[in-house]
């Protein structure tokens, strides 16, 4: 039956989710709904939106649909709602523990600033796992399109809330955008603070900008990170360092990044021995959830099951997870494997 288990009933840690980005598709149209927002076509009939980010006005379109979906939080319960949808969809597919990433200060204008916006996503959070039993901790993200300083500023939300609800800082947006070495400062307010160092490289940049984040911000993990492929001798590094690559197949081809789902490279990165963790990235603007990635990659690479409950092992290896759920959940990788 090799090749044949179901992947949703797989015990899985999803460790790349954005926060908007996890919303249900019918969740979006009947908010916009409610308040009268105009949505793009490529919300509606037209969704999943076709996208390419291999240019700065792709990734435009791209992140105008993203503050689009934003725009229809309005109300504590919206994001009350967005958040235990997520947790729901995460449980549908096997997760066990899911650490979600938000930038507080996308939504602090509309929810009372950044701190009120971040007590009211760890309550959420809060209630999503007691109804759900999924284990979920926040990732508090910077914006790399703004000023440093602002990441400073969120380094030190994140701090203060560290050991409570939030166990990592990471650096979103275009990575062709602004200078990594300059958040340098707002990843050391985090390091001091014990958080995960998660920024964002090596998607749209290559190997290149993997080792500015490596050797500028002291990544612990990667957002993405596919592309350190490129580069024998990085990858070497990476893998001696323990740096874990959050692997996101669908968002990768669906921005332009690769051609296809065969041309992304996870069996060169399981070769080379490094520790991947596939994500979902933005299911409300690629169109597949969590177990859609290792669908996806078993048929692209013809994946034995072996090599996807290897898979699964390490996104909790690499989760800070607590103890007791990474154990109970490779008991069961291996009996799902048995």
């Amino acid at each position: 039956m090799d090749g044949h288990r179901d992947v949703s009933a797989l015990p899985k840690a999803h460790l790349h989710l954005h926060f908007t980005g996890s919303m249900r598709h019918p969740t979006l149209l009947e908010l916009a709904e409610r308040d009268g927002i105009v949505l793009p076509d490529s919300l509606v009939e037209d969704w999943p939106p076709q996208l390419s980010a291999a240019d700065e006005k792709g990734w435009f379109r791209f992140q105008r649909l993203y503050d689009v979906a934003r725009s229809v939080l309005r109300t504590p319960d919206d994001v009350r709602r967005l958040v235990l949808e997520a947790a729901e969809d995460d449980v549908r597919d096997g997760g066990r523990w899911l650490e979600i990433q938000v930038d507080p200060s996308g939504y602090a204008a509309r929810f009372g600033g950044i701190t009120e916006f971040t007590d009211l996503v760890l309550d959420c959070v809060r209630d999503a796992t007691e109804r759900t039993g999924l284990g979920i901790a926040v990732v508090i993200a910077a914006n790399r399109t703004r000023h440093p300083l602002d990441a400073r500023t969120l380094a030190r939300l994140a701090a203060q809330y560290a050991g409570r609800g939030v166990v990592g800082f990471g650096l979103s947006n275009d990575e062709r955008r602004g200078r990594t070495e300059d958040f340098a400062a707002a990843f050391q307010i985090a390091e001091r603070a014990g958080l995960l160092l998660v920024p964002h490289g090596g998607e749209l940049r290559g190997a290149d900008h993997v080792r500015a984040c490596l050797d500028s911000l002291g990544a612990q993990r990667l957002g993405h990170g596919v592309r350190s492929a490129e580069d024998p001798e990085l990858l070497d590094r990476i893998v001696a360092a323990g740096v874990a690559l959050e692997v996101c197949p669908v968002s990768n081809v669906s921005l332009g990044v690769y051609s296809d789902l065969t041309s992304v490279p996870l069996p060169q990165l399981l070769a080379a021995g490094a520790t991947v963790a596939l994500g979902a990235d933005d299911p409300l603007l690629f169109g597949s959830r969590l177990a859609g990635q290792y669908a996806t990659m078993r048929a692209a690479h013809d994946l034995d099951d072996g090599t996807l409950a290897r898979l699964a092992e390490m996104s909790f290896a690499a989760s800070r997870a607590p103890s007791d759920v990474v154990e109970a959940a490779r008991r069961d990788i291996a009996a799902w494997l048995a």
